[in-house]
């Protein structure tokens, strides 16, 4: 299935990473976004900046990449707009809906979050309706990054590219296992039930990175099936690592309010399933998305599979 040679994740992240930062900070400005003369309100721009630069491990832009270089032989060491535009645009719109989706969520009405990145959150900052706009811009700019001219990104694949996106963001994802996960603060989910609320609020979004990664190559449909079963397993991998770090971790160390989960009275893997049982759960997730990578036949997935084990192994 992969190379023999070393694979150096934190390098193969870093150079995307950078990339990834670099196109951010081009198309989160006023230049980029501007569609009216005098261009949109400076404080809507330093907010949305505000929100989503300077942050973040990047793992969905990572994991789009990961994808798209698995399915598409010959892509360059680094993504570049003349490289593979696609890839690339696909990579900043996961993230901006990823930025958008915790402006929204850390505000008062929602989380109540006061810490996010290591800095006051977004309505903090700005306030609630600023925190409000920004989300909003964010997730239009998104759309937009994934919809140029055809001549740069073909049509068909601008359309695979938002239907996955919006699927995974819409009520049959992301919002929608937010929506859930409001209103079972205080209940007694049994461990089914929230399996399902976190494949949608936190493992949609993840699943759809790769799979647009998939989407600006072309996979068999047998890799296709296997990359979709790794992201499945990926995603709950991840929240099941989020629900320990919350009452393993500290603030400082998550760079968000530690122990907010329990306090907020959640349901979360680690008071449905203990914290030894979430551990061990985490691990077997783990072992699955391995063992889809390996039934994926693509070539390479050494990048798909660092960045599960460093999904695993992550502290905040």
């Amino acid at each position: 299935m992969s190379a023999t040679a070393p694979f150096d994740l934190p390098s193969w992240s870093a150079a995307r990473q950078s990339a990834v930062e670099q196109a951010l900070t081009r198309w989160v400005s006023v230049a980029a976004i501007a569609n009216a003369a005098a261009g949109p309100p400076a404080a809507l721009v330093e907010s949305m900046r505000y929100a989503v630069l300077d942050g973040g491990k990047r793992l969905r832009p990572l994991l789009v990449l990961a994808a798209a270089e698995a399915v598409s032989a010959g892509l360059p060491a680094v993504p570049s707009l003349a490289a593979d535009e696609s890839a690339l645009r696909a990579a900043c719109a996961v993230e901006l809906i990823h930025a958008y989706s915790l402006v929204h969520d850390d505000m008062p009405c929602m989380d109540n979050d006061v810490l996010r990145r290591g800095k006051p959150t977004v309505h903090v900052k700005f306030g609630e309706a600023g925190a409000l706009l920004a989300g909003d811009a964010l997730q239009a700019l998104a759309f937009e990054l994934l919809t140029p001219d055809e001549t740069r990104v073909p049509a068909s694949r601008q359309a695979r590219l938002c239907r996955l996106l919006a699927r995974a963001s819409g009520c049959a994802g992301m919002a929608g296992g937010q929506a859930i996960d409001l209103a079972s603060v205080g209940l007694a989910l049994n461990e089914s039930q929230l399996r399902e609320m976190h494949r949608l609020k936190t493992g949609a979004l993840l699943q759809a990175s790769v799979m647009m990664g998939a989407a600006c190559g072309t996979p068999t449909p047998a890799a296709e099936q296997a990359l979709a079963r790794y992201g499945d397993a990926l995603g709950l991998a991840f929240q099941v690592v989020d629900d320990i770090l919350d009452v393993t971790a500290d603030s400082a160390t998550l760079g968000k309010t530690a122990g907010k989960d329990a306090d907020q009275n959640k349901p979360t893997y680690v008071s449905v399933l203990g914290l030894a049982r979430a551990q061990a759960h985490a691990q077997a997730l783990l072992a699955q998305a391995l063992a889809a990578l390996e039934d994926s036949g693509l070539s390479d997935t050494r990048a798909l599979q660092g960045l599960a084990h460093m999904v695993l192994s992550r502290t905040n």
